[in-house]
């Protein structure tokens, strides 16, 4: 009996899910993380990779924490001289975080021990050619649609998110409406 689309795109994620949670308990030996914990490492790795300071909204886009907990991460971190906050010059209300010195090497450091668990544990179970459609099949899942950053809110051209115009109330008439 062939599975429903919708059945088969659930049990595709439920596959997803379950690879997932497999290779992070894998991956979660104390060893890698003596200096910092994998949600910290992902805040250092997901910095390392911008070119310029962000600000906390696009940091909290990028990495699977809520804002309140990212904003008190950043906050540790910063105490532990890992990032910095530097004043946003396009607002001066707001701050830009970037990695310091020491903290671009912790990234290096740590990233260097957990590259190495991620390669054994993925190339021993699968093939090249597997690791190939896997990762095009990642990067189908995770891209954006058309005008959507990869939080899901609407963006401008330039990919900075925008905000949603106000919903109307439901059987409310408008001018435009009512012609």
């Amino acid at each position: 009996m062939e599975r429903s689309t919708k059945h088969l795109a659930n049990d595709a994620w439920e596959a997803l899910l379950t690879a997932h949670s497999v290779i992070m308990k894998q991956l979660s030996t104390p060893d890698t993380w003596d200096d910092v914990s994998m949600r910290e490492y992902d805040v250092l790795y997901t910095l390392s990779k911008c070119a310029a300071p962000m600000r906390l909204s696009e940091l909290n886009e990028r990495v699977l924490l809520s804002q309140p907990a990212l904003s008190r991460m950043v906050d540790r971190l910063a105490a532990r001289g890992l990032v910095s906050r530097v004043a946003d010059p396009a607002d001066r209300r707001g701050v830009r975080i970037s990695l310091t010195e020491a903290g671009r090497a912790k990234q290096r450091e740590v990233g260097g021990r957990h590259s190495v668990e991620v390669a054994q544990a993925v190339t021993s179970r699968l093939s090249q050619a597997e690791m190939d459609e896997l990762e095009r099949l990642c990067g189908k899942l995770a891209a954006r649609g058309p005008g959507q950053p990869a939080s899901g809110s609407p963006s401008d051209e330039a990919g900075r998110p925008t905000r949603r115009p106000a919903a109307r109330p439901r059987n409310v008439k408008t001018t435009k409406d009512a012609s």
